[in-house]
């Protein structure tokens, strides 16, 4: 198969095409939490704390507005398989009409009631005060960003994902320096610190939205059309959430779980919340290969199907699974190798430091299993419109087994902070037996279009 892999020059050209700019676009996307953490971490560990904890909220609205954004994924794929354009215009207007109102339920939860969200994730006041401060200004980013996300969407799917890369990348580095402009108060600028960060990411994603405005008003372009955005076809419609529900229902189970991970970490103390922070920035970090991957085979894979070339789809279905395990255990090697530069990038007490050593090391283990099954549940299996599985694996390893075992161990067995962390790990690396078995019985394989 490794032969095999290397050798097929269509696949990995056109993977490489697909992957790349996602991958870079989810590592721009990852460097603006690094770059909070990182600034928040020069003014002091509460600051970087409560942000890390704020940010939980619009986590659970991005993984509905993703899941929306994945229906999209999973039909624009395979319509523009077939090159039709007016059911990819219906899709496009469909997206943007259900993230909106998503998105403001969100604004109005973070902008009227910060502080009861904030209660949900700490108990300690200061962090509660400084996330609520957080939450009312980055609020107003939410609508924008659900936009935005509908835009990049459609173009990653109609051979335009360099594009949908490069207006996401540049939004990251505007973040960024909006983040040291506005956070230490350099040009001139208040120093606004926390503030400064919820401004930064605000300013970056009205800039994104405009690229986004921009250039899909060029030729080759699927185009917003306002009938589009109140068209209600009942067969679209039915077609759209058949594949779409599921991945509310995993993208919801997925995000509430880590949330919970997150609240229950932000329970046992300031020195384990900022641990926790600074690794998950970085595994989110080394999970951008593996989600390039993912949606490079999920379009490739779907673009056949939709095609009706349902043997070569089975095909590069069997690379990806094989390139994920590749993937995977790159990622380990990338986490334990890190280990001594995030040590020395960040302010943390000498408790938080060991957690922080201990946390990299079960890590680097879960990488294996977070990559293989990102890339054969979101790629493969999300291709031929087999979400519900997800849903299944996520209720069952998550929610049945790895959430469970950390709540009681934290509130009731009281067991040390290290523990409770390998708790939360559980669930990627023992689902990946049930993943490659629900694989080999290939029910992705299908056509899904009319």
């Amino acid at each position: 198969m490794l032969k095999r892999l290397f050798k097929d020059r269509f696949f990995n050209q056109k993977l490489v095409t697909l992957a790349m700019p996602i991958t870079l676009q989810n590592l721009m996307v990852a460097l603006v939490a690094a770059a909070d953490a990182f600034m928040l971490g020069k003014l002091n560990q509460d600051a970087m704390a409560a942000v890390s904890l704020a940010t939980q909220v619009q986590f659970i609205q991005n993984c509905l507005v993703g899941a929306i954004v994945g229906g999209v994924g999973i039909m624009g794929a395979q319509y523009w398989g077939k090159k039709d354009i007016p059911v990819m215009e219906k899709i496009f207007g469909l997206s943007i009409r259900e993230s909106t109102l998503v998105s403001l339920l969100f604004f109005a939860g973070c902008f009227f009631i910060p502080e009861t969200l904030m209660k949900i994730f700490a108990s300690d006041p200061l962090l509660i005060e400084i996330g609520a401060e957080y939450l009312r200004l980055a609020s107003w980013s939410y609508i924008i960003c659900s936009l935005s996300q509908c835009y990049l969407a459609i173009m990653r799917v109609s051979d335009h994902a360099g594009i949908s890369a490069l207006i996401s990348s540049g939004a990251v580095v505007l973040n960024i320096i909006f983040n040291a402009i506005f956070i230490f108060g350099l040009c001139g600028a208040p120093a606004m610190g926390v503030k400064g960060a919820a401004f930064a990411t605000l300013l970056a994603r009205v800039f994104e939205l405009a690229g986004c405005l921009l250039f899909s008003a060029g030729k080759g372009f699927i185009r917003l059309r306002v009938k589009r955005i109140f068209t209600f076809e009942k067969e679209l419609i039915l077609d759209f959430w058949r594949y779409t529900s599921p991945l509310v229902g995993s993208y919801m189970l997925w995000g509430t779980g880590f949330t919970a991970y997150t609240a229950i970490m932000g329970h046992m103390g300031k020195d384990a919340a900022a641990a926790n922070a600074i690794a998950a920035v970085v595994r989110d970090l080394c999970c951008c290969v593996c989600n390039g991957v993912a949606f490079g085979s999920s379009v490739i894979i779907g673009n056949e199907l939709g095609a009706g070339k349902l043997l070569r789809g089975k095909i590069y279905g069997a690379k990806s699974a094989y390139l994920a395990f590749i993937v995977g255990f790159a990622a380990t090697g990338v986490i334990l190798l890190s280990l001594p530069l995030v040590s020395r990038a960040v302010k943390l007490t000498p408790l938080a430091q060991e957690y922080l050593t201990g946390m990299f090391i079960i890590l680097s283990v879960y990488m294996i299993g977070r990559c293989v099954c990102t890339v054969v549940i979101n790629g493969i299996f999300s291709a031929g419109g087999d979400t519900l599985f997800d849903v299944y694996s996520l209720v069952v390893c998550m929610w049945g087994i790895a959430l469970p075992c950390a709540f009681f161990g934290a509130f009731y067995l009281h067991l040390p902070v290290l523990v409770i962390y390998g708790c939360t790990c559980l669930d990627e690396v023992g689902k990946i037996p049930w993943v490659m078995f629900h694989y080999k019985k290939y029910k992705w394989v299908r056509n899904i279009t009319r």
